[in-house]
């Protein structure tokens, strides 16, 4: 009964609102976080609306090559 409930909540969470996952959130080079976006970063999107969102970095990372 407890899977059923976790289950039916996924789904609902997926089809709510503005929810892209975090296939999107990570390819955007965001991270999904559930709460509130840490210091540095922003909210970008959802992970899935209106719990876990998309926080990406103030100032983009820099690569030295």
């Amino acid at each position: 009964m407890g899977i059923l409930v976790l289950v039916l909540i996924f789904i609902s969470l997926t089809q709510h609102g503005d929810a892209h996952g975090p296939d999107s959130c990570n390819h955007g080079g965001g991270l999904c976080r559930v709460g509130t976006c840490i210091s540095g970063e922003y909210l970008a999107q959802y992970c899935f609306e209106p719990i876990i969102l998309c926080c990406k970095n103030l100032s983009p990372a820099t690569t030295e090559s």
